[in-house]
């Protein structure tokens, strides 16, 4: 039986879906962009900024599911901007140290002008 996750420390989604779904020995993260829990609003900052704010969006979706980081083993990561590549690698291997298999795709847009979007999969 599946099961949603939601927490407050994380942004509310803004469409028809949830944060994640419990399945099994499985959580599946949807996408997280640099939304500000605590207020809603958008950080429209630099790469780096939204890199870790979107960073800590997935932590706070892991942790009200019992999960930490290390505990992810799929990522998969939207750019907007090639040139964005090597600063956002720099603030993801901080958070990801682990490792984990990954994708990395450049795409035309995001939602609100998001210039990073990472989903991401992890083990119980």
């Amino acid at each position: 039986m599946m099961e949603i996750i939601y927490t407050p420390q994380a942004p509310n989604p803004i469409g028809p879906y949830s944060q994640a779904t419990k399945m099994q020995n499985m959580l599946f993260c949807s996408g997280q962009i640099a939304i500000e829990p605590e207020n809603g609003q958008f950080l429209q900052e630099n790469i780096n900024l939204q890199t870790e704010q979107v960073c800590r969006n997935i932590q706070a979706v892991l942790r009200s599911a019992g999960l930490e980081l290390k505990h992810v083993v799929k990522t998969t990561c939207f750019l907007v901007e090639s040139e964005d590549f090597v600063p956002f690698n720099e603030v993801y291997g901080r958070f990801f140290a682990h490792s984990p298999a990954r994708s990395c795709v450049f795409v035309q847009g995001l939602p609100k002008g998001a210039k990073v979007e990472i989903e991401v999969i992890a083990a119980f």
